[in-house]
Order: structure tokens, then sequence, then C-alpha cells
């Protein structure tokens, strides 16, 4: 067994795992934290993107034994019932996203690109979500909501 500790969404959590375990399935499985999505299992997907110390990852391609002593942020921990994240408001506005099972993955990515880049081109946007499949909607309106969130959190708009 292999034992973790880590903080998740700002509150240290320990876990004994199995070498094998994935990042994924210590947050799903042990801390019960679902949002991050299983889809392919080998990082294709981006249905599992977590921020792990600023930047986003596959959690399925990361082994839990590998976040000892990190910090990782899930979909979780961005909002809460009353108050969701300038970038969940803008998907939301701008109705980026249909059946939602990519949605906290590509959330999770934009939020590590404009921790990052506060001021990102589109271009740039395409590149930080390109490892997010979605089978329903194009990317567009995923783009604009992350432009639209851009300047939200620059304080440049009010949220709606």
């Amino acid at each position: 067994m292999t034992d973790v500790t880590l903080t998740i969404n700002g509150e240290e959590r320990s876990a004994s795992v199995p070498p094998e375990t994935s990042l994924l399935r210590l947050l799903r499985d042990e801390f019960y934290l679902t949002g991050s999505k299983l889809g392919c299992d080998v990082g294709d997907c981006g249905a599992c993107t977590v921020i792990v110390d600023g930047m986003p990852v596959n959690a399925c391609l990361m082994l839990a034994g590998q976040v000892d002593g990190r910090d990782v942020v899930t979909i979780e921990g961005l909002a809460t019932l009353e108050d969701l994240h300038p970038i969940q408001k803008a998907f939301e506005e701008f109705a980026s996203l249909q059946c939602g099972f990519c949605g906290p993955g590509v959330i999770i990515s934009a939020k590590g690109l404009l921790d990052r880049n506060p001021d990102p081109t589109k271009e740039e946007i395409k590149d930080a979500l390109s490892g997010n499949l979605c089978r329903c909607t194009g990317y567009t309106k995923m783009i604009e909501a992350v432009q639209d969130a851009a300047r939200i959190l620059r304080g440049e708009k009010e949220a709606a």
C-alpha cells in the first residue's frame, strides 16, 4: 500500500491505496469527488482533468503516489451551490455544454489557463482546451465563454 497525503480543494486529505492507483481513482473512490470523469483512461479525452500545483493534468495518467504532498484542485473546489465560479457562470451564460460529461475537465483546463494567463488570445484558449474532447457541442461557445470569463476575472465586466 502507498500512503498519500495531499491538499484537495484547500483541505488536507490522506489515504492508503495500492501503488497502481491513479489520481483519478483516488479522487473518485477514496474521497468521493466524482466531478472528474473517467472517459478514455489513456489521457486522450480530458474528462479527468484536475489542477496539480497550478497545472492542469490528466488525473487518469498520474499515480496517486505522485501527488503526495501536493495541491490538487478539482471541479468541486471551484464553487459552492450558492456561488458559481466566473468560468462556470460564463459556460452557463453561453450555453457552452450540452450533456456535461466533458464540462468539468474543460472548465478546469480553462481555469488553469486563466490562472497563468489572464488575457489569453483565442489561439491560446484553443490550445488550452485542445486536450478536451466534446462530442455534443462545437467548441465555439466554449471559447467565447472562456473569453468572457477572462474579462470578468480581469474586472472588465461584471458577472451575469
